[in-house]
């Protein structure tokens, strides 16, 4: 099998602390197809390597006529270790009908884009999509604190979350509804990644810090970040849409409070205040039919939630509140296994945490789930 770390295939760089480094490399497109293309007219997979031993001398050298270094539409950018691994997939293929598919798919990479109908990746370069999780279990061990971020909000999610939806389920220039703002952290991910989006916050002073917020984070893509101060059961979506000349949005995040483990407001309309389990799915119920009115067909809608204790018993909230959704007819797609690490809080009283989970017999939660849902389209396949 050719060994893409013999002396005889080497990186695109000198050594190997370089690569570490994986450089953006620009590249004339033309230069650089009509170099791939020339693999074509190999009649053998040696003669390929070969070929593409040359051709990785050539990426090296800053000023070959296939590096670029001004943008414009011939322009085509490839990091490092991704060219070198599609260039070393090529070389290390045992027949050349093998080799030649290979070629092939490196050229669509640079001439065609595929995207689909909800979001922006290109999968004829997937494999650049190193930044998307596609797991079901999301071990995340420190919250993204970049630019606005911040943890002070309590009970507020992960960044992370909301870019990883907007990522999968979204386009640039498309529209996002968070239906429980808080501190605005769907709001800034929205802005920084040129989605448009509202977020409901049944809080006055609650929105103003959101709003003071996000407008802190620079707005390079110009979108529209709104925090509206409302109940997410009763505001009037298509009134608040048609600010904007929308009718409609493509993706809800929701991240409720999970019942009253934390109290946030002494608002009656705060789900944190529901007299029962049964109270609060009624008016998670009432949330979900209203949001889901102006979510188009097709698109898709995350809950984040986690489960609760209650006199001596583990109550499955996460589980309850899914199928309440799944009640109005919404398609489930996938259930994901967040990790939760230490509250401050909780670390600080770690010991006393312990004692209580050993002697009531109870395993601490370490986890929350994203439930993802897909409104359905007639005609079309879920």
């Amino acid at each position: 099998m050719y060994n893409r770390r013999s002396s005889d295939n080497p990186s695109l760089f000198n050594d190997e602390s370089e690569a570490e480094l994986d450089e953006v490399l620009q590249l004339d497109k033309r230069s650089f197809v009509a170099a791939v293309e020339r693999l074509k007219s190999s009649e053998s997979v040696s003669v390929i390597r070969r070929m593409i031993l040359d051709l990785k001398q050539e990426l090296r050298d800053p000023g070959a006529r296939l590096r670029s270094t001004t943008a414009n539409d011939d322009l085509v950018e490839f990091t490092s270790n991704y060219l070198n691994e599609e260039l070393d997939q090529i070389a290390s293929s045992h027949t050349l009908e093998r080799a030649l598919y290979y070629v092939e798919r490196l050229v669509k990479s640079v001439t065609e884009i595929r995207v689909s109908e909800i979001n922006d990746i290109n999968l004829n370069r997937w494999k650049e999509c190193t930044d998307i999780y596609i797991d079901s279990l999301w071990n995340i061990d420190r919250r993204e604190s970049s630019g606005v971020h911040t943890a002070g909000y309590w009970g507020n999610f992960i960044p992370q979350i909301p870019y990883q939806m907007m990522r999968r389920y979204t386009k640039k220039g498309d529209w996002a509804l968070d239906t429980f703002a808080g501190a605005g952290t769907t709001l800034i991910e929205g802005q920084r990644r040129g989605r448009n989006t509202l977020g409901i916050e049944l809080q006055p002073d609650v929105a103003e810090q959101a709003r003071r917020t996000i407008g802190l984070e620079p707005n390079t893509h110009d979108v529209v970040s709104e925090v509206v101060v409302g109940d997410s059961a009763a505001i009037d979506y298509p009134s608040l849409l048609a600010r904007y000349n929308q009718q409609s949005v493509q993706l809800i995040i929701m991240h409720p409070p999970y019942f009253d483990i934390i109290k946030f407001s002494s608002d009656r309309r705060d789900l944190s205040n529901a007299l029962s389990v049964e109270a609060f799915l009624e008016m998670m119920g009432r949330i979900v039919d209203n949001a889901g009115s102006v979510l188009d067909k097709g698109r898709y809608m995350a809950l984040v939630i986690g489960d609760k204790y209650a006199k001596g018993q583990l109550i499955p909230l996460g589980s309850l509140t899914m199928d309440e959704i799944l009640k109005r007819g919404f398609v489930l797609k996938s259930t994901i296994i967040k990790n939760i690490e230490e509250t401050t809080g909780k670390r600080q009283q770690k010991e006393l945490w312990k004692y209580r989970a050993l002697a009531g017999g109870f395993y601490l939660f370490k986890h929350e789930y994203i439930f993802v849902f897909r409104k359905p389209q007639p005609g079309r396949p879920t």
